[in-house]
């Protein structure tokens, strides 16, 4: 399997995106903003597909409306809690924007499918190379904040009290998950870039209560699900989000199955 080029860069994409999923999503289920990523990969197909559109790498475009809507989410914050129907009208007009750059654009339907439902297998190098740039700059913000991150998703009224500015952080925190959501859909597509984000980091959460040892486990588990799916669509050549998506709900049954069995 690993005889092949593309396949080492596939298991090199999947590795760094998994990484970056997994830690990012352990702070997005942690603050309860499972949500986000949902959200912010409806958002990111417009910006994806209008890349598409004007002949740009759909990475660029997806990667432009996230930050966008994320630092829109962060600045609204609370005033966001409680409109899930406006909140649903955009996402919806977003997926819709994005049908219609492809309406004007037909010849790259292949590379439409590969937007929504992700293809792993068709990384190419100058991608991997985007991948792992934006990986760095995504874990270095997480890691710079992630002390003032966790004060203020634990104990929100004591950390404003303070001086922590719970706004920015939001801002800054949805900023980063904007980024992690632009990787996360070059392997499972902006429809299915829920499951690398939360699956992990929720089942993480189920086995353990240490903030340290959820990340880890959190990070280790998307990277052997990522892994695993590349490795099953190798074998069985079946789409390799297919089997990404299998492996992490199972995963996550497990975890809950546990965590029934032996309750704390």
């Amino acid at each position: 399997m690993l005889e092949y080029d593309f396949m080492r860069t596939a298991f090199a994409a999947g590795g760094i995106v998994a990484i970056v999923a997994g830690a990012v999503g352990f702070f997005l289920v942690l603050r309860s903003l499972a949500f986000a990523g949902h959200a912010l990969g409806h958002v990111g197909f417009a910006g994806a597909t209008g890349s598409v559109l004007v002949g740009i790498d759909p990475l660029w475009g997806l990667l432009a409306f996230t930050i966008a809507a994320g630092i829109a989410m962060g600045v609204l914050g609370e005033r966001l809690r409680g409109r899930d129907v406006a909140v649903g009208i955009v996402l919806s007009f977003a997926l819709g924007l994005g049908v219609l750059f492809l309406y004007f654009y037909t010849s790259h339907a292949a590379q439409a499918t590969a937007i929504l439902f992700g293809n792993v297998l068709a990384v190419n190098a100058g991608t991997l190379r985007a991948l792992a740039a934006l990986a760095a700059v995504c874990l270095g913000a997480l890691a710079t904040m992630s002390r003032p991150l966790l004060f203020a998703t634990l104990s929100p009224e004591l950390a404003e009290a303070k001086g922590v500015s719970l706004r920015l952080i939001s801002v800054l925190f949805l900023v980063v998950v904007a980024i992690a959501v632009a990787e996360a859909a070059q392997v499972v597509g902006v429809l299915l870039v829920f499951v690398l984000m939360v699956a992990p980091a929720a089942a993480a959460l189920r086995l353990t209560t240490r903030v340290a040892s959820g990340v880890a486990l959190s990070m280790a588990l998307a990277l052997a699900e990522a892994w695993a799916g590349i490795a099953l669509a190798y074998a069985t050549d079946w789409p390799s989000t297919f089997w990404i998506v299998v492996t992490s709900c199972t995963v996550y049954a497990v975890a809950v199955a546990i965590k029934t069995v032996v309750p704390d």
